[in-house]
């Protein structure tokens, strides 16, 4: 079988950043953990702890050391609070994600009401939401809107959301406002890989997507591709690949997501290199 990889794909930026100063923050700190994990990918947060970067689901579990804030962001507030404690804080917060940030806050001081099409329980929009007043709407689809809108909305994006879910949003305010200013903030690296992934569907007889199964943009990857190709499987590791999945496949498709490290994607491409093909 051909193994073909997509022209973008695994990680990006933002999380080679967030990855770095972790690491970097365990070689000159007795103690250091992440506020919740640093990225969506279990193989990678398991990888840091190794090297001693603990993981904890809130502030109460840190009496001393060293936070660093993932790459997700977080309210200002939980700062605030990490310093009052006495805590060195690492912000590892993707610039995209800052920038989402930013605009949130922008569009509140401007006075438009703001929606934010992403999902509502992602770390990322509940950072969002707090840097809007934690007053915002938050969408995943147009049919989420509220029947009645203020007539002044502005728009933010989830970096890793897809464009053609914030164009259909857009679509469904335009007519219900007098006034609509949109930030798409989806990150240029998210909108790459997802380009990349839907022509790479199409030319391939399967496609492996590789990533966290706790990563939104890995899913949005994986929904994108089957859309295109019914044979497409999600994976975090070569361990659970199926050989059955490439009976018949002379070209197998290969892309991953924005918090895939490069060892994870090169295990599984090596693993599907090493299935027999047919007779």
């Amino acid at each position: 079988m051909k193994v073909v990889v997509a022209r973008h794909a695994g990680i990006c930026y933002g999380v080679e950043r967030a990855l770095k100063m972790a690491a970097e923050a365990a070689t000159t700190a007795d103690r250091v953990a992440t506020l919740g994990p640093l990225i969506h990918n279990p193989q990678a947060v398991a990888a840091l702890q190794e090297r001693g970067v603990g993981v904890a689901s809130s502030l109460d579990e840190i009496e001393q050391g060293t936070v660093v804030i993932r790459s997700h962001g977080v309210d200002p507030a939980v700062i605030e609070q990490a310093e009052r404690k006495g805590l060195a804080v690492v912000d590892a917060t993707c610039p995209f994600v800052r920038a989402a940030h930013t605009c949130a806050a922008e569009l509140v001081d401007s006075g438009y009401a703001v929606v934010i099409v992403g999902e509502s329980d992602h770390p990322e929009v509940e950072g969002i939401l707090a840097h809007a007043g934690g007053e915002a709407v938050i969408v995943e689809r147009a049919a989420d809107l509220p029947a009645r809108l203020p007539r002044r909305i502005g728009v933010v994006v989830q970096t890793t959301q897809q464009l053609d879910t914030l164009r259909e949003v857009v679509d469904d305010l335009l007519p219900r406002t007098a006034e609509l200013r949109v930030c798409n903030t989806i990150c240029s690296a998210t909108a790459k890989r997802q380009t990349a992934a839907a022509e790479l569907a199409d030319e391939v007889d399967v496609i492996v997507v590789v990533g966290g199964h706790n990563s939104g943009n890995t899913t949005r990857l994986t929904e994108i591709c089957r859309a295109r190709n019914p044979r497409t499987h999600h994976v975090e590791t070569a361990a659970e690949l199926d050989p059955a999945w490439f009976a018949g496949a002379a070209a197998v498709g290969v892309t991953a997501g924005a918090s895939t490290p490069d060892e994870q994607i090169q295990g599984v491409i090596s693993a599907i290199e090493s299935i027999p093909g047919d007779e």
